[in-house]
């Protein structure tokens, strides 16, 4: 089966692993967008609702950090040697902790509140009381979170080389963030809509946004790796990196505070265990 579902990807789209890259960003994107677009339909979800399926956001990240990406960067593209990955692991959170000193968490600027054990904990922050001002650094949070899991695409499909054998693991990878951006993208629209953004407007617009991040950080990932072959368990151990700094920094955090824990867990464990399957019958 996975075999089959390998072969047909590459009989529609081509063997090239940038354009495959470039399908796959688009397809994320398109599920970030059906997320955010979902708010017109479920305008008002519980905030238990949300939780548990951003747990299983994470859960779907989770898994495939290590099968897609920190397990083939050790097994079959460093020949066992677990350094270049582990390297890539620590400069991916390294990245999105120095990252959040300038650019404060998505969740402040839409609650106003700020952990203490955050990057900078500093009383001032750079926002001002303009609208503007907080939708720019909206923007650019939710930006720094998505940048990840477009990268981590283009180097799945890098990695693959156009060859139909191995694009399995590429397609798992896509799937799995691509469901993950559907619950992703439904919990960033109502958090700005509470916030006092159209509702509208902000589902199209965050649509939009995801296209723009995810699509040519998938293509600049293929590229990269394509380019640079000594460079591909670096990538790889970077893209899981930061996903496992956003889980663990971010994520968890939030869906762990409103006395839903029970249900962001189960559903953290409901995205391990989809991420499992979809490792094993599309990467065999």
């Amino acid at each position: 089966m996975q075999v089959e579902i390998a072969e047909s990807f590459v009989a529609l789209v081509g063997t090239s692993p940038v354009r495959q890259a470039l399908v796959g960003g688009v397809i994320i994107a398109l599920m970030n967008l059906f997320g955010a677009l979902l708010v017109l339909v479920w305008r008002n979800p519980s905030e238990r609702a949300l939780n548990g399926m951003l747990g299983f956001a994470a859960g779907v990240m989770l898994a495939a950090a290590f099968t897609s990406l920190i397990i083939p960067g050790i097994e079959e593209y460093s020949g066992g040697n677990p350094i270049p990955t582990l390297i890539g692991v620590a400069l991916g959170a390294l990245f999105l902790d120095r990252a959040d000193v300038l650019i404060p968490h998505a969740h402040y600027l839409l609650t106003g509140s700020r952990r203490t054990d955050a990057a900078d904990p500093a009383e001032t922050l750079p926002i001002s009381d303009e609208r503007l001002a907080g939708i720019t650094l909206f923007i650019l949070a939710i930006t720094l979170h998505n940048m990840p899991e477009g990268l981590a695409v283009g180097v799945g499909f890098g990695a693959a080389g156009g060859d139909p054998a191995l694009i399995g693991g590429a397609l798992s990878l896509m799937l799995a963030i691509g469901l993950q951006n559907v619950p992703e993208g439904l919990a960033v629209s109502v958090a700005a809509i509470n916030a006092g953004l159209d509702r509208r407007l902000y589902a199209v617009f965050a649509g939009v946004r995801a296209g723009v991040v995810e699509i040519p950080l998938a293509v600049l990932g293929a590229v990269a790796v394509t380019a640079i072959e000594p460079l591909l368990p670096y990538a790889m151990g970077f893209a899981a990196g930061a996903m496992l700094f956003v889980i663990s920094d971010e994520i968890i955090p939030e869906t762990h505070k409103s006395g839903y824990e029970r249900v962001a867990t189960i559903g953290l464990m409901a995205g391990v265990i989809i991420m499992l399957y979809l490792d094993i019958a599309l990467a065999g």
